[in-house]
């Protein structure tokens, strides 16, 4: 779950998303900016374009576009559970300008928290097929956390009424989950945090329900291979800009869109510095030893730009493009990257 920011002007002169009519300025778990300008070059961004409104007017039709159920009252959590310093108050927390360090205790808690998410995550990914509802999913996720002693981190964040994120065919992200049955040829990104001892682990993936095309396959496969290339990028004394800078070079191959959502640092605090762009950048600095943050690119077939729902939640593709989402929390080694959310 992320955060909406206001971007400097110079560099990010707009939001992508509306609703409206107006700034989106509330309940974001994601910052959200576009640049209008990149190190490719004109013609290059045209095509580019050119290919992605292909893309995105094949994948629409015959397809029904997305339509909100019924939200269930909020799950409760047991008292003798740890809970956020955000917990009680619907007041949406500022990012954090500190990047979080780790020594050698913090990280065995963040190993923690981090495979418990990674372990919630697959067992609901077990869950998705049709006819099963995006509650239901919620639920489980739900007991599940809190049987394992831990905070689904979500529940509460600025208000959010639920305790996992699932994000279904057009939606970007920030899905509410609601009595709307899985259909045969969704896809639905799953966005599971959890708050265990003091710290988050935060993690996601896009899963297929039932029989899916080939283009939609595509989609979902290419997007966890640009997580992947992210991830790769990382080390010790490398740049942040290696990380949009790799996944910009595995996407332009395929024409899809990167739509303008982040990644952020994790760890006893939910979100803050550094600022992760999955697109070429311009973040300053360069990545330590013993950081911890999330990357996790979302790349659409059409257009980049999104409507929220009067939720304040739901990031929705104007155009109805399919979007594909995958997430881990990784740490920053001497020789690489550890990725914390493996099971």
């Amino acid at each position: 779950m992320k955060l909406l920011v206001s971007p400097p002007p110079p560099l990010f002169p707009s939001s992508p998303c509306r609703r409206s009519g107006k700034a989106i300025l509330q309940k974001h778990f994601h910052a959200v900016a576009t640049r209008e300008s990149c190190k490719c070059g004109e013609a290059n961004r045209t095509a580019i374009c050119r290919v992605a409104a292909t893309h995105g007017s094949e994948q629409v039709k015959g397809r029904e576009p997305l339509r909100r159920g019924r939200v269930s009252p909020r799950l409760p959590v047991p008292e003798h559970i740890r809970r956020p310093p955000y917990d009680g108050t619907d007041r949406l927390p500022d990012v954090n300008p500190d990047r979080q360090m780790h020594d050698r205790e913090s990280i065995v808690h963040m190993r923690a928290a981090c495979e418990l998410a990674a372990r919630v995550l697959q067992y609901a990914g077990t869950m998705v097929k049709p006819s099963v509802t995006t509650d239901e999913i919620d639920r489980a996720v739900h007991q599940m956390i809190i049987d394992a002693g831990a905070y689904p981190s979500p529940l509460g964040y600025g208000g959010f009424p639920k305790s996992v994120c699932t994000s279904v065919n057009e939606c970007i992200c920030h899905g509410i989950p609601d009595s709307r049955a899985l259909r045969d040829g969704d896809i639905i990104n799953i966005d599971v945090t959890v708050y265990l001892n003091g710290y988050h682990g935060d993690t996601s993936r896009t899963y297929l329900c039932g029989e899916v095309n080939e283009p939609t396959k595509q989609l979902v496969k290419v997007t966890e291979e640009c997580m992947l290339r992210g991830i790769s990028a990382c080390k010790h004394g490398v740049s942040f800009k290696a990380i949009g800078g790799r996944i910009s070079e595995h996407v332009n191959k395929y024409g899809y869109s990167v739509d303008p959502f982040i990644g952020h640092g994790v760890g006893t605090i939910f979100h803050s510095e550094p600022i992760i762009w999955h697109t070429y950048d311009y973040e300053p600095g360069f990545m330590v030893a013993g950081q911890t943050f999330t990357i996790e690119p979302t790349l659409s077939m059409g257009s980049t730009r999104c409507e929220v729902w009067d939720d304040g939640w739901t990031a929705i593709t104007v155009d109805g493009s399919l979007n594909a989402q995958f997430e881990h929390t990784v740490l920053v080694t001497v020789n690489g990257a550890e990725i914390l959310t493996k099971c």
